[in-house]
């Protein structure tokens, strides 16, 4: 099924005049460096194609012949390939080596010698000083130093060699034979007859693979192997189907692709049937918003919420399938960390539920609504991405995808995160009342519920009036109760209540003659919330601890005095 729609994916783009997605047998690559040479072999100047953008600097792609398949072994790319292939001088290999290497790419282009735009190509390696006539040139250093990719062109023609009529006519014509041999068996993805592709084209831009890429079909070891096929015998797939699936996930993981995004260890990509909204706001909806347009994402999600609660996305895109992939590496392969399709109503639907159990109180500072990442970051210690909890960004990705319960490790981790730092910060706070209303159905509000009896809740609003009146007694104090107390206080509030409480009463009776409206505040306070406490428990559940944590939350978003003495103010901090 992923192959069916990747394939699909790539027809539709190949549809399409402008798509630019590459055509059978040929892909995009990067080629920094051009050979250019006049008719009859002579080196005029090497082009160098790269432009600097923002600190780095970045080389042009152009359509060349599909690159071959190498690991270990030597095997050249037709009219390009890296300075060792291309011209045989050492570069970071051995000599022996790129010997061979440069043996491999002349015998290639042997194969062009009827295509009459490689004859310039081939009298130039064919001349004894050719290196030396390279050395000469400035760039050629550069070229050298990075070993970078190479190929040809003629003075006075825009495009490489390898764009020429007569080199594609060639390309077609070895596949068209490839097509008719005796040798065709029926493709498990076309379901059309076609020459099996032993190997499948590489996959690359997935997190932490290696350069070279990686496979999501793949047969490289003798346990994975039925009745003694080999490779891709074991799952028949035809060349052109695995060019096109391939194509179009390497197209999907570009560098300017905006139909990816990366959720922990996990890269997302996603794509529809046929262009849609959502296809193009996805990623604004769930990933980190850009720097230079910070607000992009709280659009995005309230243009989302908007055509929900309106209904408008209905019209032309209830039956339009949308396909969501998360892959991760796993050695020399690529893993299926998730699978997800259904329709472009659905999707807007379940992430309209998810922003909506996310919504909560906040400071003005504070932005609506904020990206997965952002949120799971919150739950990283040092709040560094590379942290967030292993396979959690996958799971909470398909819950909301499935419209199932999230997953109990959402709810550990901001818990544990929240008594690690003392804090019931604003990312933490959304996570913890979505879980709670998703999967546990509490219907907790945005802002304080005063007619809430959750004992966890209730202790939780305790809590941080007894921090308030700490506060009001002491201005400026580097550590309240907060810093000391919270994890024991929201998971054994008989072992800290009592003596808490008693404390408060201490500072309540030092407050200046001059705040004694705000003294009988914090009283009246004290004994509203008390009504609903008959004793202090021995302990909380996971969830009890996450309702506390949402009690403290509120009620400290509805604290009611200046900054002065509320230091848990952004203004005071």
């Amino acid at each position: 099924m992923i192959l069916q729609a990747l394939k699909e994916y790539y027809d539709r783009k190949a549809s399409e005049p402008d798509s630019g997605i590459a055509p059978l047998g040929w892909e995009w690559k990067e080629i920094p460096f051009l050979i250019v040479l006049t008719n009859d072999g002579s080196l005029v100047r090497i082009e160098d194609t790269q432009e600097r953008i923002g600190k780095k600097l970045r080389a042009r792609s152009f359509c060349v012949p599909q690159a071959v398949k190498r690991s270990s072994g030597v095997a050249s790319n037709l009219l390009w390939d890296n300075v060792e292939y291309v011209t045989g001088i050492v570069c970071k290999g051995k000599a022996e080596r790129v010997a061979e290497q440069h043996k491999a790419f002349l015998e290639r282009l042997k194969q062009l010698k009827d295509c009459k735009s490689v004859e310039p190509v081939l009298a130039f390696l064919a001349s004894p000083n050719f290196r030396e006539l390279l050395d000469a040139q400035p760039e050629w250093k550069e070229a050298k130093k990075g070993c970078a990719f190479v190929s040809f062109k003629i003075d006075g023609y825009p495009q490489p060699v390898f764009q020429s009529k007569d080199v594609k006519e060639f390309v077609q014509g070895t596949l068209t034979a490839k097509q008719n041999s005796e040798e065709c068996k029926f493709c498990l993805v076309s379901g059309r007859k076609d020459f099996i592709a032993e190997l499948h084209p590489a996959i690359k831009g997935v997190l932490n693979t290696n350069t070279t890429g990686g496979n999501i079909v793949s047969f490289n070891f003798q346990s994975v192997c039925s009745f003694e096929k080999k490779q891709g015998d074991n799952a028949p797939i035809g060349q052109q189907a695995a060019f096109e699936y391939t194509t179009a996930l390497n197209t999907l993981l570009s560098k300017d692709s905006h139909q990816k995004m990366l959720l922990g260890d996990a890269t997302t990509v996603f794509w529809s049937s046929k262009p849609s909204e959502l296809e193009d706001e996805f990623a604004d909806i769930f990933s980190e918003p850009e720097k230079d347009n910070p607000d992009k994402g709280v659009k995005a999600v309230e243009h989302l919420l908007s055509s929900v609660r309106t209904g408008t996305f209905l019209h032309n895109s209830d039956e339009t399938r949308f396909y969501v992939l998360g892959l991760s590496p796993n050695s020399a392969r690529i893993s299926v960390r998730f699978w997800h399709v259904g329709t472009v109503s659905d999707m807007e639907r379940r992430f309209a539920d998810w922003f909506e159990n996310l919504r909560i109180v906040h400071f003005p500072t504070e932005k609506e609504h904020l990206s997965l990442w952002r949120l799971l970051v919150s739950l990283a210690p040092l709040g560094k991405s590379e942290n967030i909890p292993q396979n959690l960004a996958g799971a909470v990705m398909r819950s909301i995808l499935d419209g199932t319960a999230y997953p109990a490790t959402l709810l550990t981790s901001a818990l544990l995160r929240t008594k690690a730092e003392q804090d019931v910060n604003y990312p933490r706070a959304k996570i913890i009342k979505a879980f709670l209303n998703h999967n546990q159905k509490r219907n907790l509000t945005m802002s304080l519920d005063k007619n809430n009896t959750d004992i966890g809740y209730c202790l939780g609003r305790l809590f941080s009036i007894l921090e308030k009146i700490q506060l009001a007694t002491n201005p400026g104090i580097n550590a309240t109760i907060r810093d000391k107390f919270y994890a024991s206080a929201s998971a054994t509030p008989s072992a800290v209540f009592g003596n808490l409480i008693r404390l408060s009463m201490h500072h309540l009776s030092k407050l200046d003659s001059d705040k004694k409206g705000l003294r009988i505040w914090l009283e009246s306070q004290l004994e509203d919330i008390m009504l609903n406490i008959v004793k202090f428990p021995s302990h909380l559940s996971l969830e009890e601890q996450g309702m506390f944590a949402i009690g403290y939350y509120h009620q400290k978003m509805a604290r009611k005095d200046d900054a002065t003495i509320d230091n848990s103010s952004p203004e005071s901090k």
